[in-house]
This record gives C-alpha cells, sequence and structure tokens, in this order.
C-alpha cells in the first residue's frame, strides 16, 4: 500500500506474538493446543502489588505523572540498582517507561543513525534487530552455538566491533535459551569492550532474578566500572514480579542519554500508567521472599522439559542457568518425512508439524536468527508441561 512508511518494510511482526495469537486462535475455535510460545509467568502478581494498585485507585492516584516515571518509582529502582548490583544511580538517571520493550525501543530510536551498527548475538529476543532496522541502523549477528552454550565468546564479539559500532545488545540471562554469563564470562566480555571507547552496552537484565543452581547474576556495569558511563542497564517487573500486563520497564544510565529518552518518550506515550507505576514501587521495595519458592518452581519445570526433550527422537536440548525457556535442537528431524509424506526441511516445518499433528505450539528457531531450533517457554503448569512434552515425542517418533 503506498500510503504506508517504507521504513514498515524493513520490520516484520513479531513472530512469538504470531505463535500465541495463532494457538488462541486454534482453541477458540475448539481445537486441543497447549501453547508454549508466551514468554510471561503464569504465576499471578503478588498480592501485596497488587493491594497497591488498588490503594492508588482509591487514593485517587490516576493523574498524569512525569514523563519518565514518578520521583517515587525512580528511588525504588535507585535502591534497586544499589541493592541488587551495587550501582549508584540518582533519578535523573533513571529512566521507566511502557515496558521493558519500549526502554529498549527509546534508547536505539534516540541514538542509531542511518549506518550505526549494532552488535546482537544469535540466538537474539526477536525484537532486537527489527528495533535497529526501523532506527536506520544495521544489527551485526555474532553466532553463538550450543558448544558454547549459547554464549558469546570474547574473540568473537571483538572480531564485530568496526568504526560503526554504537552498541552491544547483551541479555543474560537470555530469551531464547535462558544462558547466562557468569561473572568471569561477563569480564571476559567487558574486557574487550574497554579496548573500544566507542561501543556502548544495553544491558537487558530482565531476567535476573530468574536463575538456578546457585548461579550468581552480574551485570556489565558492576563488573567493569569502567564502563559505567557507556552501559545502559535495562531492568523491570514483567518477569520476575508476573507483571507482564503491568508494562513497567526501567533503566539506568548517563543523564545526556535518559534526557534523550525521555525527549522521545514525551512525544509517544508520555508517562507509564500511573497505577502500574506504584504497583510498582511495592513490587521493588516489598517482600521479595515468593521469588525462592517460584523459581523453584520453575527449576521442577526446566528439569522436566529437559529430560523429556533429551528423551525424544532427533532432538537435544541444553540446561539453561536462567529464564523459563529452553531452546533444543531439532537437527535430527531435519530431512525426515511425516506420516503424511511432508518432508521437514527446517524448524519452521517442525513447528508447523507440532501444532498441526498434536496441537503443541512452539516458536521455530528462525524468529530468533539461529536454526535448527525451536524455543519453549515452560512458564506452564506442571501437568500442562506434562502433556506437551508427552506430544512432542509422539509427533517425533512418528517421523520416518
Amino acid at each position: 500500500m503506498a500510503f504506508l512508511a517504507d521504513r514498515l518494510n524493513r520490520i516484520k511482526p513479531s513472530p512469538t506474538m504470531a505463535v500465541t495469537g495463532r494457538a488462541q486462535e486454534l482453541k477458540a475455535a475448539g481445537h486441543d493446543v497447549i501453547g508454549l510460545g508466551a514468554g510471561e509467568p503464569d504465576f499471578d502478581t503478588p498480592d501485596n502489588v497488587k493491594q497497591a494498585a488498588i490503594d492508588a485507585i482509591q487514593a485517587g492516584d490516576t493523574k498524569y505523572t512525569a514523563v519518565d516515571g514518578t520521583p517515587a518509582l525512580k528511588k525504588a529502582v535507585c535502591e534497586k540498582f544499589k541493592r541488587d548490583n551495587g550501582l549508584e544511580y540518582s533519578p535523573q538517571q533513571i529512566n521507566v517507561g511502557v515496558g521493558g520493550k519500549q526502554v529498549l525501543f527509546n534508547a536505539i530510536l534516540a541514538t542509531v543513525d542511518e549506518g550505526d551498527e549494532v552488535i546482537i548475538p544469535t540466538p537474539y529476543w526477536v525484537s532486537y534487530p527489527d528495533m535497529v532496522l526501523l532506527a536506520g541502523g544495521t544489527p551485526v549477528f555474532v553466532d553463538t552455538s550450543a558448544e558454547t552454550g549459547f554464549r558469546m565468546r570474547p574473540e568473537d564479539l571483538e572480531a564485530a566491533i568496526t568504526p560503526r559500532t554504537k552498541w552491544l545488545i547483551l541479555n543474560s540471562p537470555s530469551n531464547p535459551t535462558g544462558a547466562a554469563y557468569s561473572p568471569d564470562e561477563m569480564k571476559a566480555l567487558t574486557d574487550v569492550l574497554m579496548r573500544h571507547s566507542h561501543v556502548w552496552v544495553m544491558a537487558d537484565d530482565i531476567y535476573e532474578k530468574i536463575t538456578y543452581d546457585n548461579f550468581v547474576f552480574s551485570t556489565v556495569a558492576q563488573v567493569e566500572p569502567g564502563l559505567y558511563d557507556r552501559t545502559l542497564t535495562i531492568n523491570g517487573v514483567s518477569k520476575s514480579y508476573a507483571m507482564t500486563g503491568w508494562r513497567i520497564g526501567f533503566a539506568g544510565g548517563p543523564v545526556e542519554l535518559i534526557k534523550a529518552m525521555g525527549k522521545l518518550q514525551s512525544q509517544s506515550t508520555t508517562n507509564a500508567t500511573s497505577i502500574s507505576q506504584a504497583a510498582a514501587v511495592e513490587a521493588l521495595n516489598g517482600d521479595q521472599s515468593f521469588l525462592e519458592a517460584r523459581n523453584a518452581a520453575f527449576k521442577k519445570r526446566r528439569d522436566m522439559v529437559v529430560g523429556r526433550l533429551n528423551e525424544t527422537p532427533g532432538l537435544s536440548c541444553l540446561t539453561p542457568e536462567g529464564a523459563f525457556y529452553v531452546y533444543p535442537s531439532c537437527a535430527g528431524v531435519i530431512g525426515k518425512s511425516t506420516p503424511d509424506g511432508k518432508t521437514i526441511e527446517s524448524s519452521e516445518d517442525y513447528a508447523t508439524y507440532l501444532l498441526e499433528s498434536v496441537g503443541v505450539a512452539v516458536v521455530h528457531g528462525t524468529a530468533f536468527g539461529l536454526d535448527p531450533y525451536f524455543r519453549i517457554s515452560y512458564a506452564t503448569a506442571d501437568e500442562v508441561l506434562d502433556d506437551a512434552c508427552g506430544r512432542i515425542h509422539k509427533a517425533s517418533a512418528a517421523l520416518s
């Protein structure tokens, strides 16, 4: 359609949202479908957080707020960064947006010019490259592999940096793999970045509090204080506090960058919802003890899903350090035929086969930039996951 802007041709709709939508459509039509595509916890928002929102409504806290966050939430974010990450930020260094996605989008649009390069390790969260492309930048992909635990090697980062590099986006723990960098592994990457003073870092820490097996989380500016002035540390309440629908993300960074992000936000959404901001204050400041029990539940699910997938013909799956995803390889089913004679030629074919034959919706690996893999979100009930894994095994065993 000639009326539409050319920039829209640079991007595509979110594949993960497409899978979730398709699963919902099939369910509504009466099909027996298990959706494993959505990246959100099945747990409810904690009661104290919900009560804080109710209190805010009853107190009439329903007006516009400052564009980039209320003083109370900025204060809570500053305290969170100091408490959890040892990072000192002032309120002027904090941006609060409508979810972590908007914070990332604003940062990229405020800084990336035509031809600027942004390094993105693969596999990646589906929105990173499209945000860069929309801004006129060039995504530069650094492939990881199962052999490296889906973690980027320092030498590969070094090789990807050019004079046009503006950002590195680093997501740990990762969506879609759940892979996370230990402090030593993070330090090896920051050592590279210290040699290239023109490269800034977006540390996407949204899954910070969802880790397993005594894994020690660390973030870029914490590991290397020398990068503090060129790091944007991004987080939010969506994943850890089961608040995906509340839409609150935040970031800490240099004042000039934060001001630029706020300027952009002032001409788009303006402030995040006042009620959600009040709830986020309670999430960050309130009782954190529930996290341990929820992580234990996630770990149980992770271990079950990894075990079941590794027993499935043609599949193999690493055990991730964090988040609530697994990223199994389906290399062993490529080239095989379905019972009705179709050849599985890609992870997309395999995902389609799972949906059509046994009613399991997963996200194919091409959406994340690394094939032949697919993503499963195990943020759903144990019995549902058990059923889904059984269906996946049945479908895979039927291939010849």
